[in-house]
C-alpha cells in the first residue's frame, strides 16, 4: 500500500511539473530559458556567427545523411534477391572512387571555410578597449581591470548569500528566475566596446564563459588564456564556471552587466571613489567593536555560504563556533589557514589585510568564541609569503 502511495505523489509531481504548478518558474533575460532547445539569443557578432555556423553544419550533415542513406535503401530494395537480382560481381572502379573521394573533398572545404573564418576572428583579441583579467577560485570569480577605463578596479564576484541559503533549504517554493546566479558585484563593461578577458587560476581549472556572447575560456592556474566579445546591446548577461572544479562548481556563477557608455563612466568613477576608501593602511590600529563590524560582513560574503551564518558548519565543513583552531591563544595560525587554505578550503591571500583581520576577529569573539583576541592588519601582513 505504501509503494502504491507514493507511485501516485510521483504522478502528481510529474503532472504538476508539466502542467506548470510546481515551479513557477519564467525566462530569464540574458541567462537560460525555460524549455531552451536552441542556442542563447546572441548580443555579439561572434555568436551571430557562432549561430549561423552551427544551423549551416547540422543542415549539411541533415542533407548528407538523407542523400546518403536514400541512395542505399534504394538500392537495398530496388535490387534485392526477391525480385530476381543477381548480385554483380565485380572489384573496384575508379571512376566512382574518384567521385567519392572528391566530392567529400569538397563538403569540407566547403564546411571549414566558415568554421576557420568564426575560429580566427574569435580568437582576435587585438585592439581590445578594456582588458580584464578573471582569475578563478574556488567557488568565485576575481576581476581585475588592467588596461583601459576602469583601470585599477578590482573586485571579487560571489554567489548571493541569500540564494547559497535557498540551496541549503533544498530550494523549497518558489524559486526566482535567477536562482544561483545572482552574484554580489557583478563584472560590468561598456556597450560596443572591445572587451579582452584574460583567464587564469588560482587553484584547479575553472573556465569562463557566457553563452549569449558565444565566449567560453579555460582558466588554468599557472597560465594565461585570453579570448573576448564586443555586446552590442546593453543588460544583464549569465554564464557559469564550464569546468568541473570541485564540490561547489555548482554556486559559481558568472554575471555580466553591459552599461551604456555614460553609465559605464559613472559606474567606474563610483568604484575608484569606494576602492580609494577601501585603502586601508596595514599600521592602522583598530579597535574590537569596529573591526568585528567590518568582519561581520566579510564572513557573509566569502565565509557565510560554508561555515554558515551560525558558524556551525556543515557535512565535512568546520564549525568556527568553538572550534580549538579559532579559540587558540596564538593567532598566527588562524591566519595562517586564511592566507594559505587547508584541506578543502581555498587560501583567501585575494583579500586585504585589513579585511582578513577583521574577519578573523570576527570569529574569535562570534557565537560562543568570547576571547576578547584582536588581530591587526599588521599581523596579516607580517604573515603574507611565509
Amino acid at each position: 500500500m505504501k509503494s502504491i502511495s507514493n507511485k501516485l505523489a510521483s504522478v502528481v509531481l510529474l503532472a504538476g511539473a508539466f502542467n506548470g504548478t510546481a515551479w513557477a518558474v519564467n525566462d530569464l533575460p540574458g541567462g537560460p530559458a525555460v524549455r531552451q532547445l536552441n542556442l542563447h539569443p546572441a548580443v555579439t557578432r561572434i555568436a551571430v556567427e557562432q549561430a549561423w555556423l552551427h544551423w549551416f553544419m547540422l543542415i549539411t550533415c541533415m542533407v548528407i545523411f538523407i542523400a546518403v542513406f536514400s541512395v542505399m535503401f534504394y538500392s537495398i530494395w530496388k535490387h534485392r534477391k526477391s525480385v530476381g537480382h543477381k548480385p554483380a560481381n565485380f572489384h573496384e572502379s575508379v571512376t566512382v572512387e574518384v567521385i567519392w573521394t572528391i566530392i567529400p573533398f569538397i563538403i569540407v572545404i566547403l564546411m571549414a571555410l566558415p568554421a576557420t573564418k568564426v575560429l580566427v576572428a574569435s580568437k582576435d583579441t587585438t585592439n581590445a578597449d578594456i582588458t580584464i583579467k578573471a582569475t578563478g577560485y574556488q567557488w568565485k570569480w576575481g576581476y581585475d581591470y588592467l588596461n583601459g577605463e576602469g583601470q585599477g578596479l578590482s573586485f571579487l564576484s560571489t554567489l548571493d548569500s541569500t540564494h547559497r541559503e535557498m540551496s541549503n533549504d533544498g530550494a523549497r517554493g518558489v524559486m526566482p528566475d535567477n536562482y544561483l546566479l545572482k552574484v554580489d558585484n557583478p563584472l560590468v563593461v561598456p556597450v560596443n566596446k572591445k572587451v579582452r578577458i584574460i583567464t587564469t587560476a588560482n587553484d584547479v581549472i575553472h573556465a569562463w564563459g557566457v553563452p549569449a556572447f558565444g565566449v567560453k575560456q579555460d582558466a588554468i592556474p599557472g597560465f594565461v588564456r585570453d579570448t573576448w566579445f564586443r555586446s552590442e546591446k546593453t543588460g544583464d548577461f549569465f554564464g557559469q564556471c564550464y569546468e568541473l572544479c570541485g564540490k561547489e562548481h555548482a554556486y559559481m556563477p558568472i554575471h555580466v552587466k553591459v552599461l551604456s557608455a555614460q553609465d559605464y563612466t559613472a559606474w567606474t568613477a563610483g568604484e575608484m571613489k569606494k576602492m580609494a576608501a577601501k585603502l586601508d593602511d596595514p599600521a592602522k590600529v583598530w579597535v574590537l567593536d569596529d573591526l568585528a563590524r567590518r568582519g561581520e560582513k566579510v564572513y557573509a560574503a566569502n565565509c557565510a555560504a560554508c561555515h554558515q551564518a551560525s558558524g556551525k558548519g556543515a557535512g565535512p565543513i568546520m564549525a568556527l563556533d568553538g572550534s580549538q583552531l579559532v579559540l587558540d591563544a596564538d593567532k598566527s595560525k588562524e591566519i595562517h589557514v586564511l592566507l594559505n587554505g587547508r584541506g578543502a578550503m581555498p587560501p583567501w591571500k585575494q583579500l586585504s589585510d585589513t579585511d582578513l583581520a577583521a574577519v578573523i576577529s570576527y570569529t574569535k569573539n562570534n557565537w560562543s568564541n568570547k576571547t576578547g583576541q584582536i588581530v591587526q592588519p599588521a599581523e596579516v601582513l607580517a604573515q603574507r609569503g611565509k
